[in-house]
């Protein structure tokens, strides 16, 4: 294809039908950029500025026949990958939650239940520490036939999940570092306990952290089922990181929180850990969901006591991501 040729098809064409055509869109649209590229145009002044104007057109409808229109939102590209759904910036501050398979709709719908639960039985002071969900609807996909669940999610700026924190610090945390988390990470597992309801996927993928502030945010509650039930699935690839109740589907409870947090910590520490701190994650960790703690304030209390032994009056230590 020539570039006059491509001009006056550009200029001609009304709908992105004309445009592109129906059937081979993308080959139509790889021809039309080629024939119009500002490397590949004649040396004709008048020829080269219709070429560039028709060569901006074709690629920004291109563009916007890539745009996904799911009930009121705009979705480009995913701005995050989870475990079962891709996530799309929406503005805002709020991400749309797009599960990859049907199938896992149900598990879409636990964490919706989940957030409405926080959000109605929960302490107001302690609800920024997990999500809020802002929309939920289905989208049946007209290609398919297939429906899915969408959830729509309010988010913080500048948020950082514990592998990224890891990898930052591959010999280990100082535990005064870690102690802020620890202790976020407490309040939001006994404000979803309170709720009756456990998290059962508490991995460092899904504990967010803001390093400036000393924020926490708790996310993915995909996983989460009544406190005395058995938690619906394990992330895959993540199954070292269980205790055996779930691994073995037996009703869980907070300890089975409580437990996966006291790993997490451990495993930010790594060899830097304190002698009592590594004692007190011991003890969230005990192979019996009946012999753990249960109660994430009161254990919060008690986390308290043994910093204040090691450190001293609590002060504020500020924390980067680029040690």
């Amino acid at each position: 294809m020539r570039a006059t040729e491509a001009i006056g098809l550009v200029a001609a064409a009304r709908t992105d039908a004309d445009l592109f055509g129906a059937d081979q869109p993308a080959r139509r649209y790889r021809e039309l950029v080629a024939a119009l590229h500002p490397d590949r145009l004649p040396a004709d002044p008048a020829v080269r500025t219709e070429a560039l104007d028709a060569f901006v057109h074709v690629t920004t409808r291109w563009q916007a026949r890539r745009v996904t229109v799911l009930g009121d939102y705009r979705l480009g590209t995913p701005a995050h990958s989870g475990d079962l759904a891709d996530l799309y910036d929406v503005g805002a501050d709020r991400l749309l939650k797009l599960p990859r398979r049907p199938t896992d709709n149900d598990l879409m719908a636990r964490e919706a239940h989940a957030l409405h639960t926080i959000a109605e039985r929960g302490d107001p002071r302690y609800l920024p520490y997990v999500p809020r969900l802002v929309d939920e609807f289905p989208h049946r996909d007209a290609a398919s036939g297939a429906e899915r669940r969408i959830t729509v999610l309010a988010t913080a700026p500048g948020l950082h999940d514990l592998d990224e924190v890891r990898r930052a610090y591959p010999d280990g945390l100082d535990a005064r570092d870690v102690a802020w988390m620890w202790r976020r990470l407490l309040v939001v597992l006994g404000l979803a306990h309170r709720a009756g309801l456990v998290h059962g996927a508490v991995l460092p993928r899904h504990v967010l952290i803001e390093p400036d502030a000393h924020g926490v945010v708790l996310v993915d509650w995909c996983f989460s089922a009544a406190v005395g039930s058995t938690i619906p699935a394990l992330v895959p690839g993540q199954e070292e990181w269980y205790p055996e109740e779930v691994t073995r589907k037996r009703p869980a409870g907070p300890g089975t929180d409580i437990a996966m947090a006291g790993r997490c910590m451990s495993w930010l520490m790594g060899p830097r850990a304190p002698r009592e701190l590594h004692a007190f994650a011991q003890g969230c960790r005990q192979r019996s969901l009946d012999g753990r703690p249960d109660d994430a304030w009161r254990l919060l209390r008690e986390l308290d006591q043994v910093l204040d032994r090691l450190y001293g009056p609590r002060t504020f230590r500020p924390f980067t991501l680029t040690p």
